[in-house]
């Protein structure tokens, strides 16, 4: 098991950043994948990026791809997905998840069925 609880969401003006923290607690088992969704009203829930736990690779969505950065701290207790340039097109409500059972890498984790546990979500609204 492992708690996943997101934060820093909010309200930003297009152009604006804003920094997304996923915290990691009461974890008994591997981490192997963290991903990062987010899904808008009536949509699905979409890819954004995906990292090892340790940060050492990482892929990203195109839409995303050099305005988002995904990190951790290390010891696999905070991620972080930092936003920047941020687009109207980017509102949606923001997911951390965890794959906790094999390892297949970022960049073949972008789907929801290939994480295990989730976080409530965070919401991000940038205006126009």
């Amino acid at each position: 098991q492992v708690y996943l609880t997101e934060s820093g969401g909010g309200l930003v003006e297009a152009g604006g950043s804003l920094r997304l923290s996923c915290a990691a607690s009461g974890r008994t088992v591997p981490l192997y994948t963290v991903g990062w969704f987010r899904q808008a009203p009536g949509e699905e829930r979409n890819f954004v990026a995906a990292m090892t736990w340790r940060g050492d690779r990482t892929y990203y969505a195109d839409s995303v791809r050099d305005r988002f950065t995904v990190s951790g701290d290390g010891d696999g207790n905070t991620f972080y997905l930092e936003m920047s340039s941020l687009k109207p097109d980017d509102t949606a409500v923001y997911y951390c998840a965890v794959d906790s059972s094999i390892y297949i890498g970022p960049q073949d984790s972008r789907l929801p069925a290939d994480y295990d546990y989730w976080g409530q979500g965070t919401q991000v609204t940038v205006s126009s």
